[in-house]
């Protein structure tokens, strides 16, 4: 990253996707209400993967030379001053990052009258395919939200009698990875023994048409072990997709993945989208449930009075300390302050947290000991703090709402900030 603004949002594959999602809505939450000391102080540039920099390079110079004819010396110099920023800022990219590259370069009026100088670039956790060059007094972050809209994909596995789906469901695009025919034979309406026969000829092709499916859907949805699709829907207008769900020769890692069984009136690509539009509703909860079975997993923790959690800013910092920490739990309204203290004749530092109550009278900070006056050396969000520095106490960092009931019951006995721990700890 070229900025200190845009090490908030620097990117690697292994990041978790909820921390890279928040630090996006706290960019967009950061800059959009910021506004310049003039009608063209702020650029918003946003160039999508594959542009090539010498394009980019060529356009800002011509805005350069259009500036520079501007009548109005002040308007003028503000204008050449942002360009020359943004072409600055270009110099650390010698090419277009793998998902693009998003750029924020102006002079904003502060609440308190006072100008300041922004200079945000980094690329999105990502790809953003939108292109964009705007002078304003204002900001644009309106291609970002499109980072925030889900991109989980589901599986759908649509089977009837004469033939099977595979495809997939990825935010607003569907996929038909693949689908092949069957030829089952029909109910035999003959007596006798030729009834039995056909009969069991009859669940032997359909025990194979099962196996063939199992078999293709691991194909399919396992890479590397692992089942490559957030959750998977089976339908169908018969039993089949029942008889797939509660077969032994259905992989397992699979199974655990069905959100949904749903009826169809269809098979093949009828069908397919009849069971995106019936599971609309289990699919739009995904990341809801989700977050409601890792809270319960953390109050089961509680109730059983195992010492694997802890809850609170003290007993939080002690486990990652300890590295007693599995998964760190954290609201996304979390409202603590992380503070760094010198004490300049012990040369000591200090640490403190503090939350909104606490601050409101903080004009200085005195040593508790000795009264002397501590500096301030640093002052930063805690939860930003945890979403840049988590991956070096080795944790999994998740980042939950309060629009559950789990998750507005942890706001209120954790503080906002819990984990569960690898191992008991007795923090007495």
């Amino acid at each position: 990253m070229a900025s200190s603004d845009g090490d908030l949002l620097g990117t690697e594959n292994s990041t978790c996707r909820s921390v890279e999602m928040w630090k996006i809505k706290k960019l967009i939450n950061s800059v959009e209400a910021a506004r310049g000391n003039g009608p063209s102080t702020m650029i918003s540039l946003i160039i999508p993967p594959k542009d090539q920099m010498s394009r980019v390079s060529k356009m800002l110079a011509d805005e350069f030379s259009t500036a520079a004819n501007i009548k109005s010396r002040t308007g003028r110099l503000s204008m050449l001053g942002v360009i020359t920023s943004v072409q600055h800022r270009l110099k650390f990219y010698p090419q277009v990052p793998t998902n693009g590259l998003v750029i924020y370069c102006g002079t904003i009026v502060t609440e308190e009258g006072k100008e300041k100088k922004v200079n945000i670039d980094f690329e999105p956790f990502k790809s953003i395919i939108t292109s964009l060059y705007v002078c304003d007094n204002k900001f644009h972050t309106e291609a970002l939200n499109a980072l925030l809209s889900d991109d989980d994909k589901f599986g759908f596995i649509v089977m009837d009698g004469n033939g099977c789906l595979f495809g997939t469901l990825c935010g607003n695009t569907r996929d038909v990875l693949h689908k092949f025919t069957v030829d089952l034979p029909k109910r035999h309406g003959r007596g006798d023994q030729s009834a039995l026969r056909f009969a069991r000829l009859r669940m032997e092709k359909r025990h194979e048409y099962i196996k063939k499916i199992s078999e293709v859907a691991v194909q399919l949805f396992i890479t590397n072990d692992k089942a490559n699709i957030t959750g998977l829907i089976l339908a169908g207008p018969a039993d089949f997709k029942t008889e797939l769900g509660q077969s032994d020769m259905f992989d397992p890692r699979l199974q655990g993945k069905v959100l949904k069984t749903v009826d169809v009136s269809y098979g093949g690509e009828n069908g397919f989208n009849q069971a995106i539009e019936f599971s609309a509703e289990v699919l739009a909860n995904v990341k809801f449930i989700q977050e409601k079975k890792l809270i319960g997993r953390y109050f089961d923790e509680i109730s059983q009075d195992t010492g694997r959690f802890c809850f609170g800013v003290v007993d939080v910092l002690k486990a990652l300390e300890m590295g007693a920490m599995e998964t760190l739990i954290v609201w996304e309204n979390l409202d603590i302050t992380r503070y760094i203290l010198k004490n300049h004749q012990s040369d000591e530092e200090v640490l403190l947290y503090l939350n909104p109550e606490q601050e409101k009278d903080k004009t200085k900070f005195l040593d508790k000991d000795t009264g002397v006056e501590l500096e301030l050396v640093e002052k930063i969000s805690l939860l930003e703090w945890l979403a840049n520095k988590y991956k070096d106490f080795g944790v999994t960092l998740e980042i939950v709402t309060d629009k559950s009931q789990e998750g507005s019951q942890f706001c209120k006995v954790s503080g906002g900030i819990g984990g569960i721990l690898q191992h008991c700890v007795d923090f007495q």
